[in-house]
């Protein structure tokens, strides 16, 4: 690898305290346009986010517990990104097709599915009993 060190340079020096907000800030910008890659190119975290915005809300409207909704919400998103993220460095360390390639990206994409699925199964407990209150089933 060619290059200064990252931590070289006049940059470093202003902000080498861990507690500088100048350095959270910059980080935090970085994690922003990771997000916003995601969100432009990625039409399963969008459908994603839908779903999890539809969850809260219907959560709230029933007035249950949401902390198991935005954690699943929360694993499922993070699991998205670095789904894409794992394919973006894949897709550059493996331009042609391999079965390794394809087992890493089937990997995280399985990951992702898992997540969904048991958040799904987690919202039927969560989201179930209220809504069958209100519809008056029992």
């Amino acid at each position: 690898m060619s290059g200064p060190e990252p931590s070289a340079g006049p940059a470093a020096k202003s902000s080498a305290s861990a507690l500088s907000f100048r350095r959270w800030w910059r980080s935090a910008r970085f994690a922003l346009c990771g997000v916003r890659h995601v969100w432009a190119t990625q039409a399963n975290f969008r459908i994603e986010v839908a779903a999890g915005a539809l969850a809260c809300a219907l959560g709230a409207l029933l007035r249950v517990p949401l902390a198991p909704i935005l954690t699943c919400c929360a694993l499922v998103l993070s699991l998205e990104a670095l789904n894409t993220a794992l394919e973006a460095l894949t897709d550059l360390a493996s331009p042609e097709w391999h079965l390794r390639a394809k087992v890493a990206k089937d990997a995280a994409a399985g990951a992702v599915l898992i997540a969904s699925a048991l958040s799904v199964l987690v919202g039927v407990a969560v989201l179930g009993p209220a809504l069958f209150r209100v519809l008056g089933w029992r």
